[in-house]
């Protein structure tokens, strides 16, 4: 799949895969570490999100730089079609990175969500604009003068997982998983094998087969 074109498949990912089944064909492939930690959340429960990392690296900071915003919004005007903003907060409690204006500049620009470890603030009006944003925690704090952005497009850590610029991330309501790049067109395949390979467990066990037979003859869970 080629980030220059923009002709990826992300509706036919985000109709039929989730991100369980992403995390089994992730563990299938060898790379068995790639689920975000758990308390980052989407802001309502249908929200999904799939695209390609644009990623950005956020630290506390106890003074009001002369540039305020500079790199945030160089990162967010930055955004193509298909991308999603991925972003490191360094953990921070004190300030949020995210809000009702970043969504609609970044969804203007044809992003398809963000991930932020850290907080939001704006939350019933990203909501109600449908825009798939995921964060570990809600806060009315600006963050002018708490935090400020060091760098965009470029390796960071997110939820506990190496992201670099470009990576597959796919987030629902069970939680976010990243796909590095390397290794996408092997794991995709072995997510859509599954999921199908689901369908029709799910259908034997719906017409009565037993958990126990089912999994002998399909060797799916």
């Amino acid at each position: 799949m080629s980030k220059e074109t923009g002709n990826e498949p992300f509706e036919e990912m985000r109709r039929l895969l989730f991100s369980s089944v992403i995390a089994d064909a992730l563990d299938a492939c060898g790379y068995r570490d790639q689920i975000l930690r758990h308390d980052i959340r989407p802001l309502y429960p249908d929200a999904v999100v799939v695209g390609r990392a644009l990623t950005v690296l956020s630290v506390d900071v106890y003074e009001i730089p002369e540039e305020p915003y500079k790199l945030e919004l160089e990162a967010v005007d930055a955004l193509k079609p298909g991308d999603v903003l991925v972003a490191q907060t360094n953990g921070t409690t004190r300030s949020s990175l995210w809000g009702e204006l970043l969504s609609t500049a970044a969804e203007v620009r044809g992003a398809r969500g963000a991930v932020i470890d850290g907080f939001t603030r704006d939350t019933q009006a990203i909501c109600a604009m449908g825009f798939p944003v995921f964060v570990r925690g809600i806060a009315p704090y600006d963050s002018k003068g708490r935090s400020d952005v060091i760098a965009y497009d470029v390796p960071i850590e997110c939820g506990g997982v190496k992201v670099c610029p470009g990576d597959l991330v796919f987030g629902d309501y069970d939680g976010v998983v990243a796909i590095p790049r390397a290794a996408e067109e092997q794991v995709l395949k072995a997510a859509f094998e599954k999921a199908a390979g689901e369908k029709e467990v799910k259908e034997a066990l719906e017409n009565g087969m037993s958990a126990t037979a089912a999994f002998q003859k399909y060797g799916i869970l």
